[in-house]
This record gives C-alpha cells, sequence and structure tokens, in this order.
C-alpha cells in the first residue's frame, strides 16, 4: 500500500506501507512526511472518512501542529483530486510492466516524482470548478464523469474551508 501527497507546488512524499496500515503509521507518516509539504496559513489538507484518518489521536496531532483539515462528511463521494494523481501514478506505472513487488515500488517512486508541478498545480486550481459544476448538476455526470450523491454537503463544506 502507498501514502502519498501534493499540493499546487508538486508532489510530496510517497510512502510505502508494509501490511495493513494501522493508527500509529498515520501518525509516523505525518511527523515525516506532512510538515515538508509547508501548507502555510491558507493552505487546507484534504482526507478521507477512514476511521484512523479521523481519530482523535489524529486529530490531536492536527491540531497541535496547526494544520487545518478540510471537514469531509461522512458517506461522502470521493472528489479529492490525489485520486487524478492516483490515476495519473497508476498509468506511468502501468506502461512500464513491473514483474513484481519491488520493481513495481520503485515504479512508483520514480514515475511519482517525476509528476510535473504544473500538473499539480492545474489539480488543485480546477478543484473549486469541479466542485461547482458537479453541484450545478446535483450530482449527475459531469465533464470529469462523476456521479455522486451528497455533494451539496461537500460543496457546504469546502466552501467554509476554503477561506
Amino acid at each position: 500500500m502507498l501514502w502519498g501527497c501534493f499540493a499546487a507546488g508538486g508532489t510530496g512524499a510517497l510512502h510505502k506501507i508494509d501490511g495493513i496500515m494501522r493508527l500509529e503509521n498515520y501518525v509516523d507518516i505525518f511527523k515525516q512526511h506532512l510538515k515538508k509539504l509547508k501548507l502555510g496559513r491558507k493552505r487546507v489538507f484534504q482526507m478521507d472518512n477512514d476511521p484512523k484518518h479521523t481519530s482523535k489521536v489524529v486529530a490531536k496531532w492536527l491540531k497541535d501542529n496547526k494544520v487545518k483539515v478540510l471537514e469531509w462528511p461522512s458517506q461522502s463521494p470521493d472528489l479529492n483530486p490525489i485520486e487524478n494523481l492516483w490515476a495519473e501514478l497508476k498509468k506511468r506505472v502501468g506502461a512500464r510492466r513491473p514483474t513484481n513487488l519491488t520493481q513495481l515500488h520503485q515504479l512508483c517512486q520514480k514515475e511519482w516524482a517525476k509528476i510535473h508541478p504544473t500538473y499539480c498545480g492545474k489539480l488543485v486550481e480546477g478543484y473549486p470548478k469541479h466542485l461547482t459544476q458537479v453541484k450545478q448538476f446535483k450530482g449527475n455526470a459531469t465533464k470529469y464523469s462523476l456521479s455522486v450523491c451528497n455533494i451539496l454537503t461537500d460543496w457546504e463544506c469546502y466552501e467554509r474551508n476554503k477561506s
């Protein structure tokens, strides 16, 4: 399993997790990698509602380290722009045809590092437009090929957290 992060300025860490990710792993990953993203005061960290992500231990670490987190309602469709990055990584690595897990991990690391900061910037820059269009279509399919249920709630959370 891989954990990755990015910001408008480019990709951050791509961290390999052996076995099942546990709560302790998640906090350790934050300690190692999150500060390197340099999120700044106006930046918002986004993650889904996996129980590890929403635990009291993680919430405390994020608060203690002054990381502003985008509120994300439970049972929410996944509109996280990192999904686009995962798809890009999968396409790049798939084209290289790894033959074993070691090679797969190495190729993932190499290809992740090659993703141009401009691509990451466009994902971040296009996010509000993406949400606006999904809201406008009331969760029906858009040019982004998404079909979602709770988009109005997601939009309200985005609006509340963007300032």
